[in-house]
């Protein structure tokens, strides 16, 4: 039997043998990471469901009447949120920050997009008002407003995309994509922060919806499971490095129905008002409005024994 170094000997060869390689290629390496903690994911997801509370008062935590009191919990809410959300935010500005953690710059920055992210959830909490209803009015399944907002994974991916949304739109980088991704973990939905979704937006089932980052989609758009708003391809660059700039996902206009399983691709890709796009059906062209596109029947085979 071959005998080995006591347990602290081996981890202390082995932790300097990962150390070692922290000074390699990842551009990001523990060096730079010395003095700049990353947004703790824990901390991110807890903030999430305090913003459920706010946006979706009396269905996620304590259920009271009246205006004042209401008031009085949201207030209290809102206390408990802001420097948590606003230490987030620094974590995540001064990540990106070419100074050290020390830079006062970095932590005026998170708190003042703080403030504006607080500001703009009246917006949020109306425009997902909309979802909401676009659901109860798209989904004959639906018993109650209730129902969609506590069991629907379409309206709790599309709720944490806004949030995330409005994060990234006020500049900051690492938060959002993983207040998205833990919606993607959690619900099957993966909707890139930078994606533009007007009102009304209804994903109905949804796993296994991907929706892109340049993606643009206009009102009153409804989705089913499966569908990819992706690009086409990655251009690249004279040294073949890809090119992250530039529209690359499709745009989807006001009306449009997308069935379950649809692929549709490529940035310069319209489908118009009011088309309907239907299942497992492939598309990288744009479409005038009003285009019904449906897989060809007479390619269906049903076997019988």
């Amino acid at each position: 039997m071959t005998d080995h170094p006591p347990s602290t000997q081996r981890h202390s060869e082995l932790a300097r043998k990962i150390v070692a390689t922290f000074g390699g290629t990842i551009p990001t390496d523990a060096s730079s990471l010395a003095e700049k903690n990353a947004p703790s994911e824990g901390e991110i997801i807890r903030l999430i469901q305090q913003l459920l509370s706010v946006v979706y008062f009396g269905y996620y935590g304590d259920h009271v009447k009246g205006e004042d009191r209401q008031a009085f919990h949201v207030e209290k809410l809102l206390a408990e949120i802001e420097p948590v959300l606003s230490h987030q935010i620094w974590l995540s500005v001064q990540l990106e920050c070419p100074r050290d953690h020390t830079c006062p710059h970095c932590h005026e920055t998170a708190v003042e997009i703080t403030q504006r992210f607080l500001e703009a959830l009246p917006d949020i909490r109306r425009a997902l008002m909309l979802d909401v209803q676009a659901a109860f009015d798209g989904d004959p399944a639906a018993k109650s407003l209730a129902e969609i907002i506590l069991a629907y994974p379409g309206l709790r991916a599309i709720t944490i995309y806004r949030l995330a949304h409005e994060l990234l739109r006020l500049g900051v980088g690492l938060m959002p994509r993983m207040m998205t991704e833990h919606a993607h973990q959690r619900t099957g939905i993966d909707i890139h922060p930078g994606a533009r979704i007007g009102e009304s937006f209804f994903i109905d089932h949804g796993t296994g919806v991907v929706i892109g980052e340049t993606t643009d989609i206009g009102k009153n758009v409804k989705i089913y499971q499966g569908v990819t708003l992706g690009a086409l391809s990655f251009p690249k660059d004279e040294r073949g490095k890809i090119i992250r700039e530039g529209k690359r996902h499709p745009t989807i206009e006001d009306d449009v129905v997308i069935y379950a399983g649809a692929t549709i691709l490529g940035g310069t890709t319209v489908i118009g008002a009011g088309s309907i796009i239907g299942g497992n059906t492939w598309v990288t062209h744009s479409l005038p409005p009003g285009t019904l596109v449906v897989t060809n029947p007479q390619e269906q085979r049903i076997a019988t024994s």
